[in-house]
């Protein structure tokens, strides 16, 4: 009789961290690896470099001023995924400003209480999102279009409400504490223990899941360690924060940073308008071919720019206390756009995160911040961030490239 031929395990070796990293390098796939590298690098050269930079007090400027631009580049991050401009938010943001500003100013006899006046025009951008949108969707005009008409519009809006009234004073504490409330030690550290439990409860489940579905699990060390980043860096973050003298505690602002994050992550990556998101951005006919309607996305995708700008543009005015005839001009374009791109969204549409926006908007405060404590002129910062955005695109357009060798 004939011996069975032994039989051999077919499956393929696990591959090295090493080995994994450089296929991913050689295929284009760098996900946020640079910009966090590059952050880290910044953070310790400013450390050194500008005196009280590295301070609890700073940092939370740094999270403050960074807030109105991240919300906005949140919003930017979905329109880029489809391989879309919005040319409109930064004066949509100033305008939601303005109407905020004028719901809850005393003598304008349309006054409203508590937080209505932040409902009323977070609904009306929403709205203005979703209406700008449509000419995109419904009638084929093209996004650069349309958003730039917007621009030009809600600037004029904002000259035209405020007319000769000049500066409107924000009074209403709901507004202001948009912006800087400081939150209590014992909140903020709350706060921080209470995501890192979501977050390891959502990594738990998901392994666990893995598990039962047959997947092995890759690399235990690396999965504790991704388990235990978004814990530890919540908790610096409220460490650092509860340090500053002046304010005491986290400001609103970054946790409402953190909620948005989470909440526009989870609808990018588990629900299946963000995959429909994915989809049109990476193939707008293969995507209607397979049923989803492109024109109903992006209009939400819009209405999702125009929410992120009102939320932006409120942020913003509660920082100042006040609103002005140039609400959302200066850079705030430019710089939400610079955000998402930095970040690693890519401008020709169906990859990014929305984490992204977060960690474009720090590269991007960062630098300003200790370029400003260093002295430096506004110009020199200009240089330097559109040097930045410019390797940023690069990059992004090198990796397509690879990416379209290797097929990945």
């Amino acid at each position: 009789m004939t011996e069975a031929a032994p039989a051999f395990d077919t499956a393929p070796p696990e591959e090295s961290l090493g080995t994994r990293i450089w296929e991913n390098v050689k295929g284009g796939n760098l996900g946020s690896l640079p910009v966090v590298f590059a952050l880290a690098i910044i953070v310790v050269l400013f450390s050194f470099w500008a005196p009280n930079f590295f301070s609890a007090s700073n940092f939370n400027n740094v999270v403050v001023q960074m807030a109105g631009v991240t919300m906005l580049a949140y919003g930017v991050v979905f329109v880029l995924l489809l391989g879309e401009i919005d040319l409109s938010i930064a004066y949509l943001s100033g305008f939601t400003g303005v109407i905020c500003a004028e719901l809850q100013a005393p003598g304008s006899g349309h006054v409203l209480p508590g937080i209505l006046p932040i409902v009323v025009a977070l609904a009306m951008a929403t709205a203005i999102g979703a209406f700008q949108g449509s000419f995109v969707a419904i009638i084929g005009v093209p996004a650069f279009v349309v958003t730039l008409a917007g621009l030009l519009a809600w600037q004029g809006a904002i000259q035209v409400t405020l007319g000769a009234n000049g500066p409107i004073n924000i009074q209403n504490r709901w507004v202001n504490y948009m912006a800087n409330y400081p939150l209590p030690k014992a909140w903020s550290w709350g706060i921080a223990i209470g995501v890192s439990v979501i977050y390891l409860a959502a990594f738990l489940w998901g392994a666990v899941n893995q598990r039962r579905h047959g997947v092995a699990l890759r690399q235990p060390w690396l999965l504790a360690g991704r388990a235990a980043l978004v814990p530890a860096i919540a908790l610096i973050v409220v460490f650092i924060a509860n340090r500053d003298p002046y304010r005491h505690g986290l400001p609103l602002a970054g946790v409402e940073m953190a909620i948005f994050l989470i909440g526009w992550t989870f609808v990018a990556k588990r629900t299946v308008f963000g995959r429909h998101v994915y989809a049109v951005g990476g193939n707008a006919e293969a995507a209607r071919r397979a049923g989803i309607s492109v024109a109903r996305i992006r209009i939400l995708v819009f209405a999702i720019s125009g929410l992120m700008a009102g939320v932006g543009g409120i942020v913003l005015a509660a920082n100042l206390n006040s609103v002005a005839p140039d609400q959302g001009g200066g850079t705030l374009l430019l710089d939400a756009i610079s955000a998402a791109v930095i970040g690693g969204t890519s401008l020709f549409g169906g990859r990014g995160e929305v984490r992204s926006a977060l960690l474009g908007a720090a590269v991007i405060a960062t630098i300003e911040n200790g370029m400003d404590i260093k002295g430096y002129q506004p110009g020199v910062i200009f240089i330097v961030t559109g040097c930045i955005l410019l390797f940023a695109v690069t990059l992004d357009t090198v990796a397509r490239r690879r990416q379209a060798k290797t097929g990945r």
